[in-house]
């Protein structure tokens, strides 16, 4: 069995420049935690809102509706994450989301209460501001011509 237990010094390696380029390139100056946690968890909480608030036999659509959108906003956050020069682009649609969560009670909802909306009205300011936040991490980190 090969001895694996020894390490070298990664100075030696004959792909370190093309790495340290590829690991700058990936990072950009982006602040990970600083943008892409916290719009997880808002979709974390956006999916899971109708169990905390206690309004899914009020509101029966909303709970589908806020779930869906939980799990969208979500998706974007492991997106932005994963494959940042890619998904960044897509920060413009979670300030849509953020739009639309805003209006959704109205429309989805029927005769929502104070609390429903002051809910969907929070979730939805925050994906815009943190939406706002992507879309300038992602201006920052663009290559420059």
């Amino acid at each position: 069995m090969a001895n694996v237990s020894h390490r070298g010094d990664m100075a030696t390696h004959p792909d370190i420049s093309e790495m340290r380029d590829r690991y700058a390139r990936m990072l950009g100056g982006r602040d990970v935690a600083l943008v892409d946690g916290p719009v997880f968890l808002l979709g974390l909480y956006c999916a899971a809102s109708p169990w905390i608030l206690h309004y899914t036999t009020s509101q029966p659509a909303l709970v589908t509706h806020n779930l869906i959108v939980g799990i969208a906003i979500g998706l974007l956050a492991l997106g932005f994450t994963s494959a940042p020069e890619r998904m960044y682009g897509l920060s413009w649609a979670m300030c849509a989301m953020g739009v639309w969560m805003i209006i959704a009670p109205w429309i989805v909802g029927s005769g929502p209460d104070t609390g429903v909306i002051l809910n969907n009205v929070i979730i939805g300011a925050l994906a815009i501001v943190l939406g706002l936040l992507c879309a300038g991490t992602a201006a920052k980190s663009a290559p420059q011509p």
